[in-house]
């Protein structure tokens, strides 16, 4: 039976960070190992578990943490996101597996998915220790992304909230905060759909997610292009598992970047939306990212 124990590790700043260790039952040892992170906002507590889980009963070590200011790790303000630091941060968990002993050091590979499968096509481009990369419904450039999901006629009115923020700031005042989902269209919040809606606003342990993100979370977002790095990963092997229905990470923008990425590279296309490898297309998307990281570790 997998084990799955709590551990902790310092990113670079001394932020501690929370993450779950999966090791395989009766493995013969060194194994090859997995590091995976959850998308924008979310947690190890958000559906992501089971994925863990298939790893490790597929012979992979797993460190599954929790990004700085969410969940179980530390750092302030809580819910503010900055794609750069939690990519740096990731350098540490890959640089945690390569201290434990069960672990072989020259065959660990990196999942995401979401915002972190922005992270991982950086991380792959950028941090030659990983051997393979899986990136599951990417972000790949968030102006793009933000312009389809921002009326036209509101985009004034959601930058010069970037701009009073940071005045707001400068005077000594705390990050101003939104909303981050809401069914009602007219809410000032970050999503709308209710898919995005039910996936994050499920049940998780009190204390660990609140229904808020800091506005300059908002403008990071619709900074961060990491489809740019996506050319770049080769020759680390790359796999995307993309959905045709995708509207928070759009499916064509995901395809379109998958054509720019050098070979050793594969695509999965899969039925469905933004959630659908969680739910009704786990056991495919799953599999695929197993049979990846199988061969090319």
């Amino acid at each position: 039976m997998t084990e799955r124990v709590d551990v902790e590790f310092n990113a670079i700043d001394g932020t501690r960070l929370a993450a779950w260790l999966f090791r395989p039952a009766n493995a013969t040892k060194p194994l090859p190992a997995v590091t995976m992170a959850h998308g924008f906002s979310a947690t190890r507590y958000h559906g992501i578990e089971p994925l863990a889980r298939a790893f490790a009963d597929a012979g992979f070590v797993v460190l599954l943490h929790d990004h700085r200011n969410f969940g179980g790790s530390g750092g302030e303000p809580r819910h503010d996101i900055d794609p750069w630091r939690q990519i740096e941060d990731w350098r540490q968990a890959i640089s945690y597996l390569e201290t434990l002993d069960d672990v072989d050091p020259l065959r660990i590979g990196l999942w995401g998915t979401s915002y972190s499968g922005g992270h991982a096509i950086v991380l792959g481009a950028t941090d030659r220790r990983l051997k393979a990369v899986v990136t599951q419904v990417p972000t790949i450039d968030g102006f793009a992304a933000g312009q389809r999901r921002v009326n036209p006629a509101s985009l004034s009115a959601l930058e010069e909230s970037f701009n009073e923020d940071q005045r707001a700031q400068l005077k000594g005042a705390p990050p101003r905060r939104q909303k981050l989902v809401d069914p009602d269209p007219s809410v000032a919040a970050q999503y709308h759909t209710p898919d995005t809606v039910k996936f994050l606003t499920q049940d998780v342990p009190p204390g660990m997610w609140q229904n808020d993100i800091t506005i300059q979370s908002n403008r990071r977002a619709r900074m961060y292009e990491p489809g740019r790095w996506i050319d770049r990963v080769s020759p680390t092997p790359l796999l995307m598992i993309a959905v045709t229905h995708d509207t928070t990470a759009p499916t064509d923008l995901a395809l379109a970047a998958y054509e720019r990425a050098l070979e050793p590279k594969s695509l999965v296309l899969m039925p469905g939306g933004h959630y659908s490898t969680y739910l009704e297309g786990f056991e495919t998307a799953s599999r695929a990212a197993i049979e990846w990281f199988a061969r090319h570790l």
